[in-house]
């Protein structure tokens, strides 16, 4: 897909794109589960105006797309194109493939954090995602650092299950300037040790996505594939597209760290050999989703990754952390990804600046990069790895609710 085409699909696509938007209703599957299926269907354009479009295009291309730029004319200096900060560890669920409850850890203080922000500004990064824990956990905190985040032009990413939002928080995190709302939802209804389910958020979700042309925010649904939810997250994508927003899936792993207060070591939900062909067969029909036009943030590539990756094969990949992305943990010290937080290794922190040398980050993804399939640094290599691929990624935010095509 070349550069005229995705500027063309912007401006026409952004011009009012045509998706439907459902009715729906509920009814029971023969194991007794919530089964979401469209009643009766409305077709009409979206509502998203061309100043909600032009919004999305300036932020996404002020944020991403020039300092992906920057970085490529300055390509020794460390110039991350995406950080994530950690304003907790503490959340308000138990999901046993995480490892948060019960930290009970003090977060992040505001000072940190604006400190963070400055720090990252100096370095040339402009995208902030949140990490936790639940970072609702603490709403008045996160509104005032989206508040002098977004005023400093930042492009500010927030994750969270929902569960803590109520409609006041999403007015005031609007007004406030997020850019991203990233709903972790894996189910349907309650699984055990998966308590992130759609019919426990929807009112806050319809909400959510009512308030986005207002504020000018994208919504989407963040969906851990595990061994017991792969009909759920069918059900879920379907949800995701009669609402036309986007969806972005994660495979179930293991933490690499061992932490001796993580409870669940043997009942993750990780993926075991029984389900791998449901697995697969759920990634085939998740590329077919996403090539035929469904909005995904994964790439087919991915996908793909998810089979090998499954069945421990993956080879090493070029992992980006440490280098296009970044951690910064509670205390602003600094680690390359989130799956090595608890390392006690030194990579440098807010003050004294990073420590990520090519050479150790090298050796270190050699050795996890094959354990590891994050989707953030996998699409950041993906869509950073060419202008095309680039200007792709720009094209998506563009549109507000991505083009669906990787």
């Amino acid at each position: 897909m070349n550069s005229c085409l995705l500027l063309n699909l912007y401006y026409t696509w952004g011009n009012g794109g045509v998706y439907m938007l459902a009715r729906l209703k509920s009814s029971q599957s023969p194991d007794g589960r919530a089964k979401w299926n469209p009643a009766i269907h409305y077709h009409y354009k979206k509502t998203h105006d061309r100043s909600y479009q032009l919004s999305n295009f300036t932020r996404a291309y002020r944020s991403w797309f020039i300092q992906y730029i920057k970085s490529r004319i300055h390509p020794n200096e460390f110039r991350p194109l995406l950080s994530f900060l950690y304003t907790d560890l503490n959340c308000n669920l138990n999901c046993h493939y995480c490892y948060s409850w019960g930290k009970e850890i003090e977060g992040m203080t505001m000072q940190v954090a604006k400190d963070a922000v400055n720090w990252l500004q100096s370095v040339g990064c402009r995208v902030l995602a949140y990490m936790g824990g639940e970072p609702l956990i603490r709403k008045d905190f996160i509104i005032e650092l989206t508040r002098y985040a977004a005023e400093k032009g930042f492009f500010v990413y927030l994750p969270t299950n929902g569960i803590l939002m109520d409609e006041s928080f999403i007015d005031e995190i609007g007004k406030a300037g997020v850019s991203v709302i990233n709903l972790a939802v894996d189910a349907m209804d309650r699984y055990k040790g998966i308590p992130k389910y759609f019919n426990r958020i929807k009112p806050q979700f319809e909400y959510l996505v009512k308030q986005e042309k207002k504020y000018e925010y994208i919504t989407f649904f963040n969906i851990n594939i595990t061994k017991h939810n792969v009909k759920d997250v069918k059900t879920l994508t379907e949800i995701a597209h009669e609402y036309g927003i986007a969806t972005d899936y994660h495979i179930n792993e293991p933490p690499l760290i061992e932490y001796d207060d993580f409870n669940h070591k043997q009942d993750g939900a990780w993926i075991t050999e029984a389900e791998f062909q449901a697995v697969d067969d759920l990634v085939d029909w998740l590329i077919e989703k996403n090539l035929g036009g469904y909005a995904m943030v994964n790439s087919v590539e991915h996908l793909r990754a998810m089979k090998l990756f499954i069945r421990r094969r993956l080879p090493p990949w070029p992992c980006l952390a440490g280098k296009s992305s970044m951690i910064i943990r509670l205390d602003g010290s600094f680690t390359p990804c989130m799956e090595l937080y608890g390392t006690d290794e030194d990579w440098g922190n807010i003050y004294d600046g990073h420590k990520f040398d090519p050479d150790r980050l090298t050796r270190q993804k050699q050795n996890c990069s094959p354990h590891c399939l994050s989707t953030c640094n996998f699409q950041v290599n993906h869509y950073s790895s060419s202008l095309i691929n680039s200007l792709q990624w720009l094209a998506k935010h563009a549109y507000s609710n991505y083009l669906g095509v990787s």
